[in-house]
């Protein structure tokens, strides 16, 4: 598949994952449909599964930097999600959701996988949109959701470094998911794309 641009992001997103999804460009508003039984989580119970779903995702300029974009989903089933990604490898990789709970609520939730995964929802949204954010400082990343656009709450501080990895590895990369894992299909719109270099002076005062 082609190379995707996005204008308000300075490098290309590349089409990775199985089953692919489908994609759509327009004026800056990135939209993605997932297909039936998608999901990226390796349950800590130790239950055998490879699962994936289809995304885009690339790599992002060296330093410190937050990407932001406004997320609405087409709720349908439940885990049904729109999801910034962070991407180290197979087993190493981490999601920050919009996601359709079990109780078919609008919740803000956060994975983190380092060879399994863990799952942590955190306040659940009143409508179909969440506005979701990604920082990288140094070796540490934050997730960061906000109602509005303007005040965000931190939700997980973490790293996915792992001493053990190759260093020659493949750099991390970022980007977008949809996933249906339980549904025939769900579809994120992202909108309001910005990837702006430097971090918040501090994590934890809704800045």
């Amino acid at each position: 598949m082609t190379t995707v641009i996005i204008a308000e992001l300075p490098f290309s997103l590349d089409h990775d994952g199985s089953p692919a999804c489908q994609h759509a460009v327009d004026g800056g508003v990135l939209t993605l449909t997932a297909a039936a039984g998608t999901d990226m989580f390796v349950d800590p119970s130790g239950a055998e599964a490879r699962p994936d779903a289809g995304r885009l995702a690339g790599v992002p300029p060296d330093g410190d930097f937050t990407l932001t974009a406004r997320t609405t989903v087409q709720f349908h089933s439940i885990f049904d999600a729109g999801v910034l990604l962070v991407y180290a490898e197979e087993r190493r990789w981490a999601k920050l959701c919009f996601e359709f709970s079990p109780q078919r609520i609008p919740t803000a939730v956060t994975v983190v996988t380092k060879h399994t995964s863990d799952d942590c929802n955190s306040f659940e949204v009143t409508g179909q949109e969440l506005w979701l954010r990604i920082t990288r400082i140094g070796q540490a990343w934050a997730f960061h959701a906000s109602t509005d656009g303007q005040w965000w709450r931190l939700l997980r501080y973490f790293t996915l470094t792992d001493p053990t990895s190759d260093p020659d590895a493949a750099p991390i990369r970022v980007g977008f998911l949809a996933q249906s894992p339980t549904g025939r299909g769900c579809t994120a719109t992202f909108d309001h794309i910005a990837l702006r270099t430097g971090a918040p002076t501090d994590l934890r005062d809704g800045s």
